[in-house]
């Protein structure tokens, strides 16, 4: 075997890793169940414990009052709703404190990000601290009942535990806004559920997230990471208290539907993700298996997997370098290697959609994911060339500017 064909193959094993992890994620989640589920996703409707729900808000005036309302359709005597207005140009202060809430107010235009509004709360909340506190996201909605279920999780476990996050279109949605909803179900509810099938722990999704006091009041959140909820899951499983999935407490949110918006929250996202990638996937991923930690390492390696968008692109653009591989050396290995790649992510797509996403988008509509993905190619040559690394806040839909 020659350096060249050695060096091909190892690179098409590599990129088989991912590949295969996704495929198996898809199918515990459509085929498996998990073997405790009934103990673990028993009902849970009374509160047991003093819960503060953090709602970490930046000029969220015009948008956070259906948030702060669902919570106190759910609220009894025994749980509190603590504001955190951060860096606030606009009345999200008094907005909050008009509904009978806890508002504190942090202005530090040095340190911007979620991250550093979370530990102002916490913080504040150290004087006399809750046994759980849920994070909520000031534009998201929780489903009936879903506050107590949390909370009474926390507990039991003793582990972090994250909400199904789903985030729809609300308006007529666009062919590219349709697969990005279907994208987004795939990551948040069917990977995480196959994860949770294989009684394995999940990442945290920034909203919809419960904790009891023990498990938070340590940990370092004043952070300015774009994606500090995935950074926080990675810390806490290497402390050994990995997130537990709960599919059945829902927390809802909407895609913007003005392009600047879009644009912003695609980019954050996706150019978080990839910087966690190499600053704490692949590191942990080695450490998990020293340690022969199987929660870091199944973790670790479900975060080596590349935005779904970006996985399709780097599998089919190397079943094409394969390609002219095997035509100038007539080495065909590594070409129909690539071949089964694609087909085994198609498959596994397929069979999230027939599960899961028959809803979001028709068969017809998902056939032209394509250009969905072309779409998204500008994104990751940003991150190459002009890398978002500092938190943005996306354009609402409700503002002028």
């Amino acid at each position: 075997m020659s350096i060249v064909e050695f060096a091909f193959l190892i690179m098409t094993v590599l990129l088989g890793i991912p590949v295969l992890w996704f495929c198996i994620q898809i199918t515990a989640a459509c085929f498996f169940s998990h073997p405790f589920e009934k103990a673990i996703q028993q009902p849970h409707d009374a509160l047991q414990q003093r819960v503060t729900v953090l709602v970490p808000a930046h000029n969220e005036s015009s948008n956070m009052l259906p948030t702060l309302r669902a919570v106190h359709a759910q609220a009894g005597e025994r749980m509190q709703v603590l504001v955190v207005a951060d860096n606030c140009s606009d009345n999200t202060a008094e907005v909050a404190r008009k509904e009978g809430v806890e508002v504190i107010e942090r202005h530090n235009t040095a340190l911007r990000g979620k991250g550093y509004a979370l530990d102002f709360g916490i913080q504040h909340l150290k004087a006399n601290p809750p046994q759980v506190v849920i994070v909520l996201d000031a534009d998201c909605l929780p489903e009936s009942g879903v506050l107590a279920k949390l909370a009474n999780r926390a507990m039991s476990t003793s582990r972090p535990v994250q909400a199904l996050y789903l985030m729809k279109n609300l308006h007529s949605p666009s062919l590219k806004e349709k697969i990005a909803e279907f994208a987004w179900l795939v990551k948040n509810q069917v990977r995480p559920k196959g994860l949770y099938n294989l009684s394995l722990p999940c990442h945290l999704t920034g909203s919809g997230m419960a904790f009891t006091w023990e498990v938070l009041q340590d940990v370092c959140l004043a952070t300015g990471d774009i994606v500090e909820d995935m950074k926080l899951g990675m810390t806490l499983t290497t402390q050994g208290k990995a997130p537990v999935f709960s599919e059945d407490t829902v927390v809802t949110s909407a895609f913007p539907a003005n392009k600047e918006g879009i644009e912003s929250q695609r980019t954050r996202w996706e150019h978080g993700h990839l910087a966690m990638m190499w600053h704490e996937g692949l590191p942990k991923f080695v450490k998990g298996l020293t340690t022969r930690d199987l929660a870091l390492t199944a973790l670790a390696l479900d975060l080596c997997i590349p935005p779904l968008a970006l996985l399709v692109t780097t599998v089919f653009a190397w079943g094409l370098l394969t390609g002219i591989y095997a035509l100038a050396s007539s080495k065909t290995a590594t070409l129909l290697i690539s071949m089964v790649y694609l087909l085994a992510i198609a498959t596994a797509v397929g069979l999230a959609w027939l599960k899961f996403g028959r809803t979001v988008v028709t068969g017809r509509e998902l056939l032209m994911a394509p250009v969905y993905v072309l779409a998204k190619l500008p994104v990751y040559v940003r991150f190459l060339f002009r890398r978002q690394a500092e938190w943005v806040r996306s354009k609402r839909d409700n503002e002028t500017k």
